[in-house]
């Protein structure tokens, strides 16, 4: 029995207790989880927990090791751990193995950036000691960027990550490419590839970016040349319609370039037979006789740019003489605007060949064909051949760029004169081709315009087009003893692929559909060779099984460096070839082979990724995830490398991310000073702020990322960490009591309601990689749910109501199962401090890492009572609203001092409160339900008709101990000061206390 004396209730409440700190403290609490993570050997009970699982394989697709990791791999890396983490607790085995890319010219070029330091020539230094250094470097950069992506929270195997440059990996990526060798899709052939003559090496379309340039444009005439068939006019006469060419006589055929420099190469032009055509003659009077165009100059121009074109040339008046059939310009043929100059080498005729990459959008509706400097040249030139050279006309392309950017002997006129300079700079070749012109009387106007141009992503210098010998693999001869082509077969592993998001299926699909053949030689020295040998007679590439073992068996001992020992070649022809018969490739492979090859050697090479494939009855999923750019890189590698070796892509989902800009939207540069580097942010904030940024935005967009962003990142942290401390300081509390869902009132059934809900979202949006969606979700249900609705109501309960209340513990074992579910669900999102409340809640001895997400039980589902449940809610809204307006002009300091009477005059909504302690539901200490109409000026919200409140106070004595103003207060007279239920837990209170 209480004494009469006011008592110290505060101790006989059962508030929150917990060790979990409000202030997270993450950048120095992360690193304590990782080296427990560590010591626990997190990793190997990982693998453990999933043996015999079927396998979920995310095959890491290798950052180059060159340098400290930026946000954009920050962002890659985590989605990648969000996958294999849902994974792993949604029941598959999901093992992350990390790998980089050691090879190619990013790796190179930095060793030659420290020798040109030092005065040092790359070229005086022993190859396999340059490709020493190279490794070295790399090796070094491996382990600082394994430490950065392991202070991200990455889960993997680190200690045995794949490296491309592992003698192993290089010798099964030869060995990838002696299967093209043998299967007769490896040739050596001439086309114009992307050349940097900067680095000296042709370049794939992914190391490719594009910036603005200024290039110089031109105006040229090829003048029509006479042949047998033109027979000239009479004075006077004028040409019958559509007769032969006689009317063309005198004529030009004009194009525009923007790289006058290729003009030594040209040898046809283009047009096109969906293009109108006509024949324009200058007529304005009064020319200077400088002008690069006189009054009677006659033009065969498209109708649709002639305008234009007499523009650039400063022509205001000129006539449309006459339509210009195609069959007559398929039939006429040039001159090189050259030719006169005596310069020698320009006597050849030029052709007019039908083009489909010809259009009408710009230019004069002709194009200037150099097959040695464009691919839609080349293509159409080699297309021609036959009929070309039919008419007696040579189709050898010249070789007219050198590979340090100086013109050779097949561009006479051109000696010593650079395109681009080793520096990258502009030479002084477009300045010598247009004096050309201007001598010849070829020029018809001069510009300049600025449009993207291609650069080569290491050196930022621009590229040129130029023909050089190179390595391919056809995409449309079929494959040998197959009969389908490379092509064919990526576009059927397309289809059978799963793309995220669904866009990049087209994206992928237009590249392989429209892709010349594939170009996998380099002509630097740090990669895997091109491992074959040409017979110096026939030009056939070697195929011998016996002399691909022992290159593949040498590889796997002492790397690719084998194939550059002294005796290298003697060693693996051995006696059966004569060696002074064969040359030895000395190119070495596109980094892109390289890492188009990994499945070959991880995938396939180590047992705990090696999926069952496709076809073979297997369960197991592999997906591939990087940046949009990789459509046409290491996706598209990957893919023809695999088809063309394995007739099916390498992957069974490919998922695609955008790239990170600055706040603002631009992209981050050092010179704008609107970078972002992870480890800064990891140095302020910690690692689960930057998850969270990437946790809440749709990766599938460029993502923006600055100061202000991370601050909305970092209060969203904040409400979801005091939500959980608010848990585990209420669990403190908690028996572990389980209480039957049929006993439970129905605010707990609603939340376990809820939670069914979510677990089939969480689950398919996990399957679906949203984690957007994930995060949105679960972030409202913790705020809005939980913290502004469920919590709210049921701190009275669980703060003062008694031990052997079922109210209360149905609160804690719902409280419990809602901890349980949301910490294992966000564990993949936000690893460290899911761990943390883990351990907080459960101990030491486990982690949530090791957990499965819960098993929901479907009788939770019960969805009648939520369609109750959203009625009673939006009347509560009302509610709330008006008493917040009574807060806020200062009529009560607490919900609890009001006594608000609600007009429901919907019956729909009526029945659903019916029932109901709405007094409890709106945390106030009284409530009057009415079906009558509402006076005038009652609080109201316009979507929520039909409900009407109309403010009061309470009436009575306030409780001492909850706080609640009722009249029966005072009437138990063993506790005066407190209510009839707060005066029934001071009972059981003392009681036990007594007893103790």
């Amino acid at each position: 029995m209480s004494d009469t004396k006011t008592r110290d209730y505060s101790e006989t409440l059962n508030l929150p207790t917990t060790d979990f700190p409000m202030r997270a403290g993450l950048p120095q609490k992360e690193p304590e989880l990782i080296a427990r993570w560590e010591k626990m050997e997190l990793y190997k009970r990982l693998r453990e927990q999933g043996k015999g699982r079927k396998k979920f394989v995310l095959h890491d697709g290798p950052p180059y090791a060159n340098g400290n990791i930026h946000i954009g791999h920050a962002l890659n890396k985590t989605l990648k751990d969000m996958v294999t983490r849902s994974m792993q607790m949604t029941g598959w085995e999901s093992n992350y193995v990390p790998g980089w890319d050691c090879h190619g010219l990013p790796i190179e070029w930095k060793i030659e950036e420290q020798y040109r330091a030092k005065g040092k020539n790359k070229d005086e230094v022993p190859v396999i000691e340059f490709r020493q250094e190279c490794r070295e470097f790399a090796d070094h950069w491996i382990g600082v960027q394994k430490a950065e992506f392991k202070r991200l929270g990455i889960e993997g195997d680190w200690d045995n990550p794949y490296l491309t440059m592992r003698f192993e990996a290089e010798a099964v990526i030869a060995n990838e490419l002696m299967k093209f060798a043998t299967s007769g899709q490896l040739y050596r052939g001439s086309k114009p590839v992307m050349w940097s003559v900067v680095e000296k090496t042709a370049l794939a379309e992914a190391e490719i970016e594009y910036h603005e340039y200024q290039s110089d444009q031109i105006w040229v005439k090829f003048p029509v040349v006479q042949t047998d068939t033109m027979q000239p006019l009479k004075p006077g006469q004028r040409p019958a319609a559509l007769q032969p060419q006689e009317y063309l006589e005198g004529a030009s055929v004009v194009i525009w370039t923007t790289t006058p420099w290729t003009m030594p190469g040209n040898r046809a032009v283009s047009y096109s037979n969906r293009i109108s055509y006509g024949l324009y003659e200058v007529t304005q009077d009064g020319l200077p006789e400088d002008n690069w165009v006189q009054k009677g100059d006659r033009f065969i121009l498209a109708d649709a740019l002639a305008a234009e074109v007499f523009k650039n040339a400063r022509i205001s008046e000129f006539a449309r003489d006459r339509d210009v059939p195609h069959e007559h310009l398929a039939k006429i043929t040039l001159q090189h605007p050259f030719r006169e100059l005596g310069l020698g080498g320009y006597q050849f005729d030029v052709p007019l060949l039908d083009g489909d990459h010809v259009t009408d959008d710009a230019g004069t509706g002709f194009v200037h064909t150099a097959p040695g400097h464009g691919v839609d040249d080349f293509e159409i030139w080699m297309a021609s051949s036959r009929e070309l050279e039919a008419r007696g006309i040579d189709t050898a392309i010249p070789f007219t760029v050198a590979d340090d950017g100086f013109y050779t002997k097949d561009a006479p006129g051109f000696d010593g004169v650079q395109v681009i300079t080793h520096k990258g700079e502009k030479g002084k070749a477009n300045k010598v081709a247009i004096e050309y012109l201007k001598d010849a009387g070829n020029l018809i106007g001069l510009g300049r315009l600025k449009h993207q141009y291609p650069h080569s992503w290491r050196s930022k210098k621009p590229i040129i087009f130029r023909n050089t010998p190179q390595w391919f693999v056809y995409m449309d001869r079929a494959i040998e003893a197959e009969g389908d082509t490379l092509r064919a077969r990526a576009l059927k592993a397309i289809d059978q692929t799963r793309f995220v998001p669904g866009s990049g299926q087209n994206r992928l699909r237009s590249m392989i559909e429209n892709r010349p053949d594939w170009v996998l030689s380099r002509q630097r020295a740090w990669g895997v060779p091109i491992s074959v040998f040409v017979n110096k007679e026939t030009s056939e590439v070697l195929k011998d099984e016996t002399v691909n073992a022992r290159i593949f068996e040498a590889f796997k001992v002492e790397g690719a460096d084998a194939w550059y020992k002294d005796g290298a070649k003697e060693r693996f022809l051995g006696s059966d070839y004569k060696a002074d018969e064969w040359d030895m490739v000395t190119d070495i492979l596109d980094v892109w082979f390289d890492s188009g090859s990994t499945h070959a050697f991880v995938l396939e090479g180590r047992d705990d990724l090696s999926p069952k494939r496709q076809g073979t009855g297997g369960d197991d999923y592999v997906l591939y995830l990087e940046g949009s750019d990789q459509h046409r890189g290491w996706f598209h590698s990957s893919l023809l490398e695999s088809c063309g070796t394995r007739g099916h892509a390498p992957y069974d989902a490919v998922l695609t991310h955008g790239f990170t800009m600055a706040e603002d939207g631009r992209k981050m540069s050092k010179s704008l000073g609107n970078q972002v580097f992870p480890q800064d942010v990891i140095k302020q904030y910690g690692a689960d702020i930057l998850r969270l940024w990437v946790a809440s935005g749709d990766y599938s967009e460029d993502q923006r990322i600055g100061q202000e962003i991370l601050k909305t990142s970092v209060d969203s942290y904040r409400k979801l960490r005091n939500t959980l401390r608010w848990m585990l300081g209420s669990l403190a509390h908690s028996t572990g009591e389980e209480v039957a869902l049929a006993d439970m009132p129905e605010l707990e059934r609603l939340m376990l309601h809820r939670l069914a809900e979510l677990d089939d979202l969480v689950r398919k949006a996990y399957w679906d990689f949203d984690y957007k969606r994930v995060f949105h979700h679960l972030f409202t249900f913790m705020t809005v749910d939980l913290s502004a609705f469920y919590f709210d109501i049921r701190k009275d309960a669980l703060y003062c109501d008694g031990k052997s209340s079922v109210r209360r513990k149905s609160a804690l074992y719902v409280i419990e199962q809602l901890f349980k579910c949301l910490v294992t669900w966000m564990a993949p999102l936000l690893p460290f401090t899911m761990e943390e409340s883990w351990m907080s809640r459960f101990g030491e001895a486990e982690s949530v890492h090791l957990q499965q997400f819960p098993d929901v039980p479907a009788a939770w589902r019960d969805d009648a009572l939520a369609a109750k449940w959203d009625k009673i809610r939006k009347v509560r809204r009302v509610i709330t609203g008006a008493l917040e307006i009574e807060r806020r002009e200062k009529r009560i300091g607490s919900s609890l001092e009001a006594h608000p009477v609600v007009h429901v005059t919907d019956p729909d909504l009526m029945a659903a409160l019916t029932g109901r302690d709405m007094a409890d539901i709106a945390i106030t200490s009284q409530i009057t339900l009415t079906d009558a109409a509402a006076p005038e000026g009652a609080f109201t919200l316009d979507d929520t008709p039909g409900v009407a409140v109309v403010p009061g106070l309470a009436e009575g004595t306030k409780c001492a101990r909850s706080w609640k103003i009722l009249p029966e207060v005072g009437t138990d007279p063993d506790y005066p000061e407190v209510s009839l239920r707060d005066a029934d837990a001071l009972r059981e209170w003392d009681a036990e206390h007594a007893a103790a």
